[in-house]
């Protein structure tokens, strides 16, 4: 049977429009309205992309985890596809975060880069999914959901150790400033742009998903039609 699409738009204008005014508003408040810090001055500001980017990277984790267990429990097609598309996201967004930790890192430490926990699970989080993109179309057909499945549910389990890492080991990376302790903290303007960038990141984060698992179900409707007209081929043959 040839699957139905819904034809309506996968990104509506209006939830583009939302987005698009939402990352204007957010840019705003990151250079023209939060007070510069003291002490690392207007290099700070790249916190609030660097954090933004690290929230959406863990929630696609998660998201495209939890898709993948579902589809090894379900053998769902839709679960699979929603994992696919989420974990490309956590590539990009990944990226996105370990570029402005080292952009950030130069002027501060001066030092791109060190082998700390934190850098390094993060570095791993990022090459586990990168793997997995590669895997997928290596893998044999029958059996490539259920193979990234796996490698999804073993990236998913990497993220507590990144988020810890700086609570339970000693490393260059700064200690927590939410819920770090005594002494740890924003000022009140700070922590109004670091929430808003998160929501902000996990709307755009949202928008690019819509598109992206439709183009991956469009993909597998290619796919199997494909498949049947190859199969009409070799039955015409005989």
């Amino acid at each position: 049977m040839v699957r139905e699409f819904d034809d309506r738009p996968a990104l509506p204008l209006w939830l583009l429009s939302i987005a698009a005014l939402a990352m204007v508003v957010y840019l705003y408040l990151i250079f023209c309205w939060v007070p510069t810090e003291a002490t690392m001055g207007i290099v700070q500001r790249i916190f609030y992309f660097h954090v933004a980017a690290a929230t959406v990277q863990f929630t696609a984790c998660f998201a495209g985890g939890i898709a993948a267990i579902l589809y090894l429990v379900t053998r769902e097609s839709r679960f699979d596809d929603f994992s696919l598309s989420a974990n490309e996201t956590v590539v990009v967004f990944g990226a996105v975060n370990i570029v402005m930790g080292t952009l950030w890192a130069k002027p501060i430490w001066g030092i791109w880069w060190t082998w700390d926990a934190r850098l390094t699970s993060s570095f791993l989080l990022l090459f586990l999914y990168a793997a997995y993109l590669v895997i997928r179309p290596a893998a044999p057909v029958e059996h490539r959901a259920s193979v990234c499945a796996v490698v999804c549910i073993l990236g998913m389990a990497d993220v507590p150790l990144v988020y810890l890492s700086n609570r339970l080991f000693r490393t260059q990376h700064p200690s927590p400033v939410l819920g770090g302790g005594q002494n740890s903290g924003l000022a009140p303007q700070m922590y109004v742009v670091l929430f808003s960038g998160m929501a902000v990141m996990l709307l755009l984060w949202w928008c690019v998903m819509r598109v992206r698992v439709r183009v991956a179900r469009l993909d597998r409707a290619a796919d199997d039609l494909t498949r049947r007209a190859n199969e009409l081929d070799d039955l015409r043959r005989f």
